[in-house]
């Protein structure tokens, strides 16, 4: 929302592992209500980032906030986000609908608050005839698509998703994209990690790619298909951007 503090921010945001720097340096402004790409090849540093940014590390060096809150404030933090990791951490024994309740309580919520958005989501991601189903009986994109519904329950003012379309099949991760779409537009921020580059550049405002733990290009996707040279440029998508960006160089003699 435009004149609103950022969402999210980084300054010098820095994160090493003994004498390994897997984040170096990272600035990050990232406007209330987008939809923020972010973007790189494995061991990049994307998921040590999203790891600081929603409190579960913290950093060597710099300082973050999201939706406010310092990021090394896990406690106050959890009531403003959600996050959706790469792996979901569902219980298999649970059904859909217990496993939804278990993650309201743990947030020390009452399942009649939340449980109106659950079962709109649910709906809208027709999950709604298996919730009484048990998760270890479902498959990899019916687990995601319940670990999504958990993420966002609560509404969260900032919500971060790594890999969400992952297991979904096409019909799926489309209605996932339209849905994210919405909440966006309700001025929910989407931090939004993934290697799936076109569903990036149809639904996020900017992008920031990550190489070698540095970020290294940010922009809108038009912005970074817009820098390929001459004939690259043409006909190029954002594939071809974070792929020029992300190609390993040679230092000169």
């Amino acid at each position: 929302m435009t004149g609103s503090p950022p969402a999210i921010t980084a300054r010098d945001l820095t994160k090493r592992y003994g004498r390994t720097t897997a984040l170096d340096g990272l600035d990050l402004d990232v406007p209330a209500g987008d939809v923020y790409g972010f973007l790189g090849p494995n061991g990049a540093g994307k998921t040590t980032t999203m790891r600081i940014l929603t409190g579960l590390v913290d950093p060597t060096d710099g300082s973050a906030t999201v939706a406010g809150v310092d990021c090394t404030d896990r406690a106050a933090l959890v009531d403003h986000i959600g996050l959706l990791p790469e792996t979901p951490p569902l219980y298999d024994e649970l059904t859909a609908r217990e496993q939804l309740q278990f993650a309201a309580d743990l947030r020390g919520l009452e399942w009649d608050a939340v449980a109106d958005r659950a079962l709109a989501l649910c709906e809208d991601l027709a999950l709604t005839d298996d919730l009484d189903a048990r998760i270890d009986g479902y498959s990899k994109g019916m687990s995601q698509k319940t670990a999504f519904v958990q993420a966002v329950q609560h509404d969260p003012d900032v919500l971060f998703l790594d890999e969400p379309t992952s297991g979904l099949d096409p019909r799926a991760a489309k209605t996932l994209r339209e849905v994210i779409d919405g909440l966006a537009a309700a001025d929910t921020t989407v931090f939004l990690s993934t290697h799936i580059l076109s569903v990036v550049e149809e639904i996020a405002d900017r992008v920031g790619v990550l190489h070698d733990s540095r970020l290294v290009a940010e922009g809108s996707p038009s912005d970074l298909v817009g820098r390929l040279d001459g004939d690259a440029g043409d006909g190029a998508d954002l594939e071809d951007a974070f792929l020029e960006l992300t190609a390993e160089r040679s230092e000169p003699p």
